[in-house]
């Protein structure tokens, strides 16, 4: 009897879930190009986690809310592609929609899928994914639009506007250093990752290598910790293209470990950009913080 209670019981909270994330759930537009399109509930939008701060502030540390996804034939074939379920879904015209059910920690920028539905045309479930990977979400993540729009449900510090406004704005010019045989590289930051943590500020850097006739020859994405007081920086993840071998996992010399920056060095003059970066943004680089 008890075994046919939870079994009832497992119906019935999956019928409820199906109907509250469903064709009928208010969503809101996010994004669209010629493979997806992306849409949230801000209705479903709930703080989970919170923690109080020494000066008596709740601070969100934990957020969920529902996603909704549709495909175009293109993004279909890549999403089962991605997935690995070509033998479950081997038609890409039989994958219309999904919706997800998202948990944000916004301290780390980390989103989790806590549960994923793939639908087809009728509303009917063809496959479900419950392995709840997390990623951290940055200028290259399919999921950037979500992240910035459940987070400015609960934040309001315009974290979609931040991220929707033009280059220039968005990215922080930190240095560019001729070499004498006419290369360039260049680095930028991205203002919409920078959190401060203490005297470390998180974020993460764009630097591109051109040739002397201006052809692209490297780029590195990397995640960086710089301690803006003691003037030191230490690469915490990362991704290398170039030409021959497109993306890699980017290799750092330093495994890691914290280098001093070199006043003589291009890498001092950004570290003189982003100190006068933080001081005259100081509400947002401390949005979600919990010092």
């Amino acid at each position: 009897m008890l075994k046919k209670f939870f079994a009832v019981a497992i119906i019935f909270a999956t019928i409820f879930l199906t109907t509250y994330a469903g064709a009928e759930t208010p969503w809101f537009w996010l994004d669209s190009n010629d493979k997806y399109s992306k849409y949230f509930n801000p209705d479903s939008v709930k703080i989970t986690k919170s923690s109080t701060t020494a000066d008596g502030r709740e601070i969100a540390t934990e957020i969920e809310a529902w996603t909704k996804t549709t495909y175009t034939y293109e993004g279909a074939a890549e999403t089962i592609k991605g997935y690995g379920i070509s033998n479950v879904l081997p038609d890409p015209k039989a994958l219309r929609y999904s919706l997800a059910l998202l948990r944000i920690n916004p301290q780390n920028r980390m989103l989790q899928y806590v549960r994923e539905d793939f639908y087809n045309d009728k509303d009917q479930v063809i496959w479900s994914d419950g392995q709840r990977r997390v990623n951290e979400v940055n200028s290259r993540s399919f999921d950037e639009e979500f992240y910035c729009a459940i987070v400015d449900e609960v934040f309001q510090m315009g974290e979609r506007d931040r991220k929707l406004a033009p280059k220039e704005e968005r990215w922080l010019e930190l240095w560019t250093y001729t070499e004498a045989d006419g290369s360039t590289t260049n680095l930028t930051a991205d203002t919409t990752t920078m959190r401060l943590k203490g005297t470390n500020l998180i974020l993460w850097e764009w630097q591109t290598k051109k040739d002397p006739q201006g052809k692209t020859i490297e780029i590195r994405f990397m995640k960086k910790s710089v301690n803006l007081t003691q003037g030191t920086e230490a690469v915490d993840n990362g991704k290398i293209w170039t030409p021959t071998n497109s993306w890699q996992d980017l290799q750092d010399e330093y495994d890691g470990a914290y280098r001093m920056i070199k006043n003589d060095e291009p890498d001092y003059k950004g570290l003189v950009r982003l100190r006068a970066y933080v001081k005259n943004n100081s509400r947002w680089v401390t949005r979600y913080s919990l010092d």
